[in-house]
């Protein structure tokens, strides 16, 4: 069942803490058409200050139906509308992908590529190699040695393939938000952007796209 007109939804950005279990901004949908919702500009529940959202952003969404049921689903930004008010595009989800059930799971595809970091005071550098990719974060593996803290900036770039043999440096500032500790001894270094030109998001969701593709030809 798709929320209607005049909803209201429950977001959670991709990339904030996963730790944390609350949304976090609320909107409404204005309109829609075939492919999309429009929403307004989401508003923080805690702060009142509206959320910018980007193009290809994941969001985790739910809305109530009757009888205070929470109806919960996974989306991305698909583009806006210039009216009166500025809205927000959201791709509308399969029907049988909303849920009852919270999915705490973004958008995001698993990938080895390169990722080169840059951290602390002396500017320490070093490469290891992505577990995921998505439009609101990446995370990698890292051995013990390199001392990275939660909530620490780092600066970043990662080389990006394409099936048409190209390739892409796309650099970004990013947040560590959660280390967890792995089996094999290393690290799993979880991150959010930060700042990251809106072309070069675009750069890793096209990527995100060509590997979902791929995954969908082989299952």
């Amino acid at each position: 069942m798709f929320p209607k007109i005049n909803d209201v939804l429950y977001i959670q950005v991709a990339g904030t803490d996963q730790k944390e279990e609350s949304f976090e901004y609320k909107s409404r949908i204005a309109e829609e058409d075939s492919q999309n919702f429009l929403i307004e500009i989401p508003m923080s529940q805690t702060s009142g200050h509206l959320k910018k959202l980007f193009l290809g952003e994941e969001l985790s969404i739910f809305f109530m139906s009757e009888g205070g049921i929470k109806n919960y689903f996974n989306t991305h930004v698909t583009g806006f509308k210039e009216d009166v008010l500025r809205m927000v595009r959201i791709h509308k989800p399969a029907p049988d992908s909303i849920s009852k059930v919270q999915r705490r799971n973004f958008l995001r595809v698993k990938a080895n590529l390169e990722i080169a970091v840059k951290h602390g005071a002396n500017e320490s550098r070093f490469v290891a190699e992505t577990h995921d990719v998505g439009g609101g974060g990446v995370s990698f593996q890292t051995q013990g040695s390199h001392h990275l803290e939660e909530g620490e900036s780092l600066s970043c770039w990662i080389l990006v393939p394409y099936k048409n043999g190209t390739q892409e440096h796309v650099p970004f500032q990013s947040e560590i938000v959660r280390i967890q500790q792995m089996e094999n001894g290393r690290k799993l270094i979880m991150l959010k952007y930060e700042k990251i030109a809106d072309q070069e998001r675009q750069k890793l969701i096209k990527y995100c796209f060509e590997r979902q593709l791929e995954f969908r030809g082989k299952s």
